[in-house]
This record gives C-alpha cells, sequence and structure tokens, in this order.
C-alpha cells in the first residue's frame, strides 16, 4: 500500500512538473523564440526546485534532517534523469527528425521514470 501511495504521489507531482517544464518550454520555444536544447535545460532545471520539496515532504516523507546530503543525491538522481531524457530527446528530434514539442514531452516520461527509481532506491531511501 505504501508503494502504492508513493508511485500515485510521484505521479501527481510529476504531473505538476511535467505542466511546469511545457509551460516553461513553450515561453521559451514559443515566445522568446529559443533554441530547444536551451529550452530544455532551463524548464528542468526550473522544475527541480518544485520537484525537491514536494519529494522530501510529500511523496518519500523524509522531512527531517539530511537536507545536504539529500539534495546533492537528489542532484545526482537528477542528472542520471535528464541525461537519459536528453539523449532521447537529441536521438528522436536529430536522428529520427521528429517534431520538437513532441520529443519534449516523450522525453519526460523517460525522465520520470528514471528520476523516481533513484529517488526511491538512493536519495530518500529509509
Amino acid at each position: 500500500m505504501k508503494d502504492t501511495r508513493q508511485v500515485v504521489r510521484f505521479v501527481l507531482v510529476g504531473t505538476l512538473n511535467a505542466l511546469i517544464t511545457a509551460f516553461v518550454v513553450w515561453v521559451l520555444m514559443g515566445v522568446l523564440l529559443c533554441n530547444y536544447l536551451w529550452s530544455n535545460v532551463a524548464a528542468y532545471l526550473i522544475a527541480q526546485l518544485n520537484n525537491f520539496f514536494w519529494s522530501k515532504f510529500w511523496v518519500f516523507s523524509s522531512g527531517r534532517g539530511d537536507y545536504l546530503r539529500q539534495f546533492l543525491l537528489f542532484a545526482c538522481a537528477f542528472a542520471c534523469a535528464y541525461g537519459a531524457q536528453f539523449f532521447c530527446l537529441l536521438l528522436m528530434v536529430e536522428l529520427l527528425g521528429w517534431n520538437e514539442y513532441f520529443a519534449q514531452f516523450l522525453g519526460l516520461f523517460v525522465y520520470g521514470a528514471v528520476n523516481f527509481l533513484m529517488n526511491k532506491r538512493v536519495t530518500f531511501r529509509k
């Protein structure tokens, strides 16, 4: 039951992060005409501030202590998840020729899966 609750909470937070990411990508690419790669980097960094707070205090319920250690592990989990997502983004856009917005959307799922596993098993494990 606890694992199911964590997954549901993670999906809810992930949905919020996806909306934040999509909004920032849209503003940077669609309004400010920024490059899709720079837009992607900025959007994921902004969403991570939201993600750490909700992951620590609600998804994995580890609100006590270890802030620096958990933040550093969270940053490492982010780097792994983001690296996997970014590689897939490049693959989909540059090699497969897929639409940049569609590739950004699919990348959210790659990122989410890697991020959940890393944070559950490493960052916020009990």
